[in-house]
């Protein structure tokens, strides 16, 4: 249940189970999700031409802003639930889609 804080009240509390979930969410998810973004960015990059150093180097630049992004979205975020989801299905579907296309290019 919903519940609204009116002008002069404090907002509740997280409870230790919130907080843990959230630096859960921050680093491992964030990892996997940064996981399946290099696989999929190393493997569209070498079927796009490029060498595979070059295409996982430029995956790595990549990712580290991608982490920071996820990062502080997982604490910014209203839901848990929420994050844990597109963490969580995002780097399921981009690792996917990468082992995908690197099976279909050897």
């Amino acid at each position: 249940m919903a519940t609204s804080v009116s002008a002069g009240e404090s907002p509740r509390t997280p409870t230790a189970l919130q907080i843990t979930s959230r630096i859960g969410a921050a680093l491992l998810g964030s990892y996997a999700f940064v996981w399946g973004f290099v696989t999929l960015v190393a493997v569209l990059g070498t079927a796009a031409g490029m060498s595979f150093g070059d295409a996982q180097t430029l995956a790595y630049l990549f990712a580290f802003f991608v982490f920071l992004i996820c990062f502080c979205w997982a604490f910014a975020s209203r839901s848990v639930v929420r994050v844990w989801l597109v963490l969580s299905l995002g780097a399921a579907v981009m690792s996917g889609l990468g082992w995908l296309a690197a099976s279909t290019i050897v």
